[in-house]
């Protein structure tokens, strides 16, 4: 079939059509013919081309009607019309009147219409009343002003002169003239241009209250005002320009009235101009200032020498008025300018410690105690009112002024004082890291200065960073509505000196000792800061330098003391052997190595016993940490690059005092590194990343740069964290280079090349936010009432994959209700248990567990279970007694369900012996040191369970826990009980041991103790230190899943039934219908009725035994639960009824029960009220006694109906 057309309207609908004959009318026929044989039918000749026709269309258009808003619209458009046409009309009549008006100093005492519309009533009579109070001290400021001496002017700027007084006389007179009748069309230029250009101001003049010019004539000057040479009691945008009267001579006079009537006389306006009178000061409302404060500091002479040749000193007063006139201020500057240590002064003797606190944050622990002891010690001031406070330890008082503490410990004030309100300023230091305490805490922030400033209670941040990454809170819309100031402070206060390797070697630990020696030998005084990535290679190297340059014996130093010629003459030597070293290169350097491990080889075939000198060594070891020690010669037998070193004549070379840093070291060993060095040696500070900010160790001048890190990974599909040896980033290197730049000028040496720098080295690190896990952090914000994370203003926005993956396990937990909809994830609620969980400073997971074992008394095993996870690496990994430790670990784990606790009963035995103890330094260390257990996470570990304790405590009333030295091992019962705990917590992570069958060909070695989990594909493994590895258990929960060298182990093994999943982890068990072979059974002890099942568990849908389970909630589980409560399971003392029931109860389960009319009595009431245990009827016959008396009875016969009745509720 062909396409339908359509009706062809336009060309249907007829018209009249008019022909153009203009053409043919033009046309003259001049043909020579006959007259008798013309033709008048022929008159007209065609014409050549077709003449043009037009369609005349006599329809009629309708005018719509137009609405009463558009008729409004178009009337205002005719009147503004109307009023533009009256314009020159209005100016004729206004230049008429203008030879009546008053003069213009009579004008200044009347008020613009215009002005006092604009202000309002209230806010103009305010103002008047304040003009008033001051009139009199302004008049002596208008004599001040008199007395100034005129400024002269050059000829060239007197063009400019003229401009600006006819610019002035011309606002003057449109004011006048058009104030009083103006309308919305008609508005005066004097609002427009109520600012003059740059070009045209003139310079101001100190304008000085009557009060402190009287103190200043006296000479008394005001001892709390800082920079009171500058000071003016308004500012620049208050003041008017005509408020200083500029010099007018008669030539400029007359200049202005000529260009004054030029302007009229264009206009078509005829002004009649008045003579010119003096220019007089005019009273104006004035902004009362609030005179700055100034708390004074005694500083000791000698640092405040030094504090002021920090670069931010020169920026105190632009940094002090930025803070008080914005609530949020963000500060950048290099490594060495003295934010960390200046700012917190700056408001201090601002006065912002005089009511309330100041507080700063750190991202570290070492760095809040360091900087509070240094802000201290610069301040005179003591440690009762410049205190840290960090996790489980801090020397904060009632006297504190200024609180230096981690910022997680401000996220939990927060909790309490949503408001911070005691606190005037929060300063967050540090904030380029990007931790997630970091991130979090300025969301917060952001949202309570807002509150604060509704409250007239403003709330001073300040934002300080060592990097210029700073786009994430200045363009940040969502963080900041309004654009933050930003204060760069310029230079450091030494200069640093950074050179590059010519090439980047794979070992950079050999690489960082030959630099360390390089410097020893060649380079001045001064301390080395050597940057390394973990705990292990920071004491390799440590243990090589001390036995490169171990320590004189204070024998011979004090021989060198008493001798100070021999020693003068020594130095002379060394400086002399010195200079004429520095002039080697480095490849000579290694020429002189090599040839040093030719001679030591030579010397190991003739076999020549070493020469010693007893002298040099006391029968006293004074430190035996340095000091060398057999168990180091090991390490250096089969190393070339450290033979080469200890033999290059070494021995003659000062001594080093080497230290340690890192996260995980002792409190008291981290803080020798702020220690002076024993006299005549050089300090060396062997470092990981917690070095780079925040600290100042004294005396450093080198620091090397080995330019990796260890960074922590996080898989978030499958959960699995790695530490990976990566390069560090742009920023982060250029923070290295600048803690040798501190006290001294200093030099950084990288060991990597300038290439590698510019072409591998990211600009900044990633945050940390964007690499972790995020289960805590989202708790915390839904128990907050913060349903929508997405809306929260983090400075750098979190992965959705990160979120929705917290969200999934806080969903398995049952912290978080389960989403009604797909699309709804981001919205869910918190649930009650989910608000207990974040109420423990803990990981969720750790929450759930502690907030469980409360139901079984078991709360006192549980809290020290946590307290060991929470600390990171209780135990040690390297060691030379491991086989030792590992055997006592066998010993803890006991037998039985204890056993099948698996590494978490280790743990729990391991803190319990360490209570047992006693916390007696001596002896603890001693029991570490036996079971290869750390000191520190073993107190970290004692102040969690305090504080846990507490927390319990406070919450659940009559618990009276505390920490019991006495405490006996869980037993087998309890121990089970315990294993099922740990299952409900860490039911998202559980592992399936791979059969034989599943395992691939030629792999079955390898793969002999391989478990699966639901979320990898690659096996995972129990490592070696755990204790089931022997028995290999078939389910298991882990901790975590770590990687290493590409391949994935468990840690924290703790064995499981299958049985538990349905019950802990019902969210991840997908269970079958119930069986119909099998009749369900009552439990009395839960009063519910349960059923046997089967079914799979997890994304893997792993083939789960038959289980009993609470019967799903359906018509046929209320049908049961009516079977048992008629045969008197339920209830007891029905039981003697049952032989007298008119049919069997389990035939209501049939079909056909449907039709009798006593089975749908008695199922009506179950149904309506959902009735499926035993505690629910109860809550019924509470408000209801007589609930299922009469439907009870239909099933019984007439005679029993009285007795029942009597005993009912039958309970």
């Amino acid at each position: 079939m062909g396409k339908k057309r359509g009706y062809n309207w336009e060309a249907r609908a007829g018209g009249n059509v008019q022909i153009n004959d203009s053409t043919t009318n033009e046309i003259q026929v001049d043909i020579k013919h006959r007259v008798d044989h013309y033709d008048d039918c022929n008159t007209f000749v065609l014409p050549s081309k077709k003449r043009n026709t037009k369609k005349v269309d006599h329809r009629v258009t309708k005018t719509p009607l137009l609405s009463k808003k558009r008729r409004k619209e178009l009337e205002k458009v005719i009147e503004k019309k109307k009023k533009k046409l009256q314009r020159a009309a209005l100016l004729e009549r206004l230049a008429k009147h203008n030879a009546q008006r008053a003069s213009s100093s009579e004008q200044q005492h009347y008020v613009s219409v215009i002005d006092y519309q604009n202000k309002g009533r209230k806010r103009f009579l305010r103002e008047l009343k304040k003009s008033e109070i001051k009139h009199e001290a302004i008049k002596e400021e208008k004599n001040c002003v008199e007395t100034v001496p005129e400024i002269q002017e050059d000829p060239s700027e007197q063009q400019h002169e003229s401009t600006t007084n006819m610019y002035e006389s011309e606002m003057q007179h449109e004011a006048d003239g058009i104030e009083e009748n103006c309308d919305e069309t008609v508005r005066p230029a004097k609002k427009r241009c109520r600012r003059k250009p740059k070009w045209m101001r003139e310079p101001k003049k100190p304008d000085l209250s009557a009060v402190y010019r009287q103190m200043l004539a006296e000479g008394i000057a005001p001892e709390n005002i800082i920079g009171f040479e500058n000071y003016s009691d308004t500012s620049d945008d208050d003041v008017p320009d005509s408020t200083v009267a500029p010099k007018i001579t008669p030539q400029q006079s007359n200049k202005t009235n000529e260009g004054l009537n030029k302007t009229v006389e264009s206009q078509d306006v005829q002004i009649v101009a008045e003579p010119q009178k003096p220019v007089e000061i005019v009273p104006q409302a004035t902004k009362v200032a609030t005179p700055a404060v100034f708390v004074p500091v005694n500083r000791k002479p000698d640092i405040e020498k030094e504090r002021l040749k920090l670069p931010i000193c020169a920026e105190e007063q632009h940094i002090m008025e930025t803070i008080n006139d914005n609530p949020v201020v963000i500060i950048t500057g290099e490594t060495g300018s003295g934010k960390t240590t200046q700012v917190p002064q700056f408001l201090y003797e601002a006065g912002y410690a005089r009511e309330r606190t100041i507080g700063i944050t750190e991202p570290r622990r070492v760095a809040a105690m360091s900087m509070s002891k240094r802000v201290a010690e610069e301040m005179n001031l003591t440690q009762d009112e410049v205190s840290y406070l960090i996790r489980f330890e801090g020397n904060v008082t009632d006297k504190t002024k200024i609180k230096f503490m981690t910022d997680g410990v401000l996220l939990q004030e927060i909790k309490t004082d949503v408001l911070l309100k005691k606190y005037s300023a929060i300063i967050v230091d540090e904030a380029h890291e990007c931790s997630v305490h970091t991130d979090m805490l300025i969301g917060f922030l952001s949202r309570i200065v807002l509150q604060r400033k509704k409250r007239n209670d403003p709330l001073k941040v300040i934002i300080m960073s060592a990097t210029l990454r700073i786009e994430q809170y200045i363009q940040n819309q969502k963080l900041f509505p309004v654009k933050p100031p930003l204060i760069t402070i310029e230079g450091r206060q030494f200069p640093v000196k950074t050179s590059f390797n010519r090439q980047t070697k794979k070992d950079y630990v050999d690489e960082a000792f030959y630099r360390a020696v390089k410097i020893h030998k060649e380079e001045s005084e001064g301390g080395i800061l050597i940057f390394l990535t973990g705990q292990q290679e920071i004491h390799r190297l440590v243990n090589r330098l001390r036995k490169a340059f171990p320590l004189k014996k204070y024998n011979k130093i004090q021989t060198n003391l008493a001798h100070p010629e021999k020693n003068k003459t020594l130095t002379k030597e060394t400086t002399n052997e010195e200079s004429s070293e520095e002039d080697n290169s480095e490849d000579e350097f290694e020429r002189q190595a090599m040839e040093a491990l030719h001679r030591n080889k030579r010397r190991r075939r003739q076999h020549v016993l070493p020469t010693i000198n007893l002298d040099d060594y006391s029968a006293i070891s004074h430190d035996n940490k340095h000091e060398d020690s057999a168990q180091d010669t090991d390490e250096f037998e089969d190393m070339d690059g450290e033979q080469v070193m200890d033999f290059i004549g070494l021995g003659s070379a000062e001594p080093m005092w080497v230290l340690p840093l890192y996260s995980l070291l002792d409190s008291r060993e981290q803080a020798k590194i702020f220690e002076s060095p024993p006299e005549g040696c050089r300090l060396c500070v062997v470092a990981t990343n917690i070095a780079e900010t925040s600290l100042t160790i004294p005396k450093v001048r080198y620091v090397i740069d080995s330019g990796y890190c260890k960074v922590k990974r996080y898989d978030k599909v499958t959960g699995v964290s790695t530490f990976d040896i990566s390069y560090i980033s742009k920023a982060a290197a250029e923070q290295r280079a600048g803690r040798a730049g501190r006290t001294t000028p200093g030099c950084c040496y990288r060991l990597y090349s300038a290439a590698v720098f510019h072409n591998e080295f990211k600009e900044y690190d990633q945050p940390e936010i964007q690499r972790r896990p995020l289960d805590d952090l989202v708790l915390e914000l839904k128990a907050m009432n913060l349903d929508y994370i997405m809306h929260f203003p983090f400075p750098t926005q979190p992965d959705i994959e990160q979120l929705k993956a917290a969200m999934d396990r806080l969903t398995i937990l049952g912290a978080l209700e389960p989403p009604k909809k797909k699309e709804e994830i981001y919205r869910t609620q918190i649930t009650p248990l989910g608000r207990q969980m974040a109420s423990f400073p803990v990981a969720p997971r750790y929450g759930k567990m502690l907030v469980l074992s409360r139901r079984k008394h078991l709360v006192k095993y549980i809290i020290c279970v946590v307290a060991g996870l929470s600390v990171p690496q209780l135990f040690e990994a390297f060691g030379e007694c491991k086989n030792k430790w590992l055997q006592s670990h066998y010993q803890w784990a006991g037998e039985g369900h204890s056993f099948l606790m698996g590494d978490l009963m280790v743990l729990l035995k391991a803190i319990m012996g360490a209570e047992h103890v006693g916390p007696v330094k001596n002896k603890l260390e001693a029991f570490c040191k036996e079971h290869g257990l750390r000191h520190k996470a073993l107190v970290e570990a004692r102040k969690l369970r305090r504080q846990l304790i507490d927390e319990i405590n406070s919450s659940v009333p009559n618990s009276n826990l505390t920490i019991d030295p006495e405490m006996q091992p869980p037993s087998d019962e309890e121990a089970k009980f315990l294993r099922k705990v740990i299952l409900a917590g860490m039911a998202d992570q559980v592992a399936k041991k791979i059969s034989p069958d599943e395992m691939p060909e030629g792999q079955k070695k390898t793969w002999k103790h391989a478990y699966r989990t639901p979320e990898m594909e690659e096996p995972v493994f129990m490592h070696s230190s755990c204790v089931l590895r022997q028995t290999d258990p078939e389910w298991v929960v882990y901790q975590e899943v770590y990687e290493v060298d590409k391949k994935m182990y468990m840690r924290g093994v703790t064995a499981i039934e299958p049985e538990w999943l349905p019950r802990f982890a019902p969210t991840l068990c997908n269970m079958d219908d119930p069986s119909n072979d099998e009749p369900p059974i009552y439990y009395p002890s839960t009063g519910k009725v349960m059923c046997r099942v089967s079914g799979t568990f997890g994304k893997a849908a792993w083939k789960l035994p038959m289980v009993y389970i609470e019967y799903p909630p359906s018509s046929n589980a209320v049908k049961w639960f009516a079977c048992f409560f008629l045969e008197g399971e339920v209830c007891p003392k029905l039981k003697r009824f049952a032989p007298l029931l008119l049919s069997q109860p389990r035939s209501m389960t049939k079909s056909w029960a449907k039709f009798i009319p006593r089975t749908q009595a008695i199922l009506q009431p179950l149904t309506n009220h959902t009735i499926l245990c035993k505690d629910k009827v109860r809550e019924m016959w509470d408000s209801d006694k007589r609930f299922l008396l009469s439907q009870y009875q239909m099933w019984l016969p007439s005679s029993v109906h009285a007795e029942v009745a009597r005993l009912w509720p039958p309970l």
